[in-house]
């Protein structure tokens, strides 16, 4: 991993979400998707990341009707990366900052996000982190 950048490592055209839809809204495209997170966008900004445990934790736990938007539940400190940094440094973030899952951006506009899953392929692809990652879904 050593001099590799995060266009090389990342997921290009992540998916996204408007902050005004709904709950159920991204749960369907995480079905749909089979992911377990949504880029949540206010025009071409990301300005968070709703995952499937924040549906769970954050609206379902607290008796929220599933109506809820995700920008009222979504994580809204967002960590994010350019495509030119280096993949030690999303390690780094990932590592520091307790999240796994980093969206890269170029001139203030979403291109990709960066998963732990895709830095355990990089890093050792034999890991079983990494087969995890790659494994097709069992549903």
């Amino acid at each position: 991993m050593n001099g590799q950048k995060v266009h090389e490592v990342m997921t290009r055209e992540p998916v996204t979400i408007g902050m005004r839809e709904t709950l159920i809204g991204a749960a369907t495209m995480m079905r749909d998707y089979d992911i377990g997170d949504v880029i949540v966008t206010d025009g071409e900004r990301a300005i968070g990341i709703v995952t499937d445990r924040d549906i769970i934790v954050r609206a379902i736990a607290e008796g929220r009707d599933l109506t809820t938007t995700v920008g009222e539940i979504c994580s809204q400190e967002l960590v994010t990366v350019k495509p030119d940094d280096s993949a030690q440094r999303v390690v780094e973030l990932m590592r520091g900052r307790k999240v796994r899952r980093v969206p890269v951006t170029e001139g203030g506009r979403l291109v990709g996000v960066v998963s732990l899953g895709d830095m355990a392929l990089e890093r050792d692809p034999h890991s079983a982190l990494a087969d995890i990652s790659s494994a097709m879904p069992n549903h």
